[in-house]
């Protein structure tokens, strides 16, 4: 009577060869298709069973051709990973398929607070207050609820939580990282004296709170 023979404890799994012996590129493209987030070039080599540099080679030659070929789409590295996004000059088409007649943007207190926190980061809401001059309290929130800003210790003088941006915030901003975020210089002149303590110093954003005098909601 035959006997099958034990199998080997250190052999890849019959899974990892198939994926092993697949089409980079097209394996690559699969995979980007149905990621949620970026993907960093170690988790895409590990689940694809390749080497790293051989991944990143192949995801910046397909970044190309989609340039080259003019595709609809981009492949980017944002925030650490790779995701496919839509081109700016197609932004009307997409967003008229993905509102459909609803409103989804951000308020234009949560972008005036947003930016804050990019730029002063990190910041307590008292601070986000004083330089939008109205309580921020309930904008925070919708950041936090979003995913745009998280918590980022306490400020060692007063107990006063700080806050930060989010790596969802860089890939929803389609940023490296926050050296990318433009210079404050041309747009407000006097953002130096934010850090003073004098009402002049605030800078404006030329923005109409009407509602938000007292709050933000």
């Amino acid at each position: 009577m035959a006997h099958n023979a034990p199998a080997d404890p250190e052999a890849p799994p019959a899974g990892a060869l198939a994926v092993a012996g697949l089409p980079l590129k097209p394996a690559l493209e699969a995979v980007l298709m149905v990621i949620d987030q970026p993907a960093t070039e170690e988790h895409l080599a590990k689940v694809l069973q390749r080497p790293r540099r051989q991944v990143a080679l192949a995801l910046r030659e397909l970044s190309q051709e989609y340039t080259r070929q003019g595709r609809g789409f981009d492949l980017r590295l944002v925030a650490g990973g790779w995701r496919f996004y839509t081109r700016p000059e197609y932004a009307d088409a997409v967003e008229g398929f993905v509102l459909d007649g609803q409103q989804a943007r951000l308020t234009q207190a949560a972008l005036e607070t947003l930016a804050v926190v990019a730029y002063r980061q990190p910041v307590s809401r008292s601070r986000v207050s004083a330089v939008r001059g109205v309580n921020c309290d309930g904008v925070m929130r919708t950041l936090l609820q979003r995913g745009l800003v998280e918590e980022a210790g306490t400020e060692p003088e007063t107990g006063a939580i700080l806050y930060r941006t989010t790596n969802y915030f860089l890939e929803r901003m389609g940023l490296r990282g926050l050296d990318e975020l433009p210079e404050l210089a041309p747009f407000l002149p006097e953002a130096d004296a934010v850090e003073g303590d004098s009402p002049e110093g605030i800078p404006s954003f030329d923005v109409d709170d009407s509602g938000d005098s007292q709050t933000d909601h």
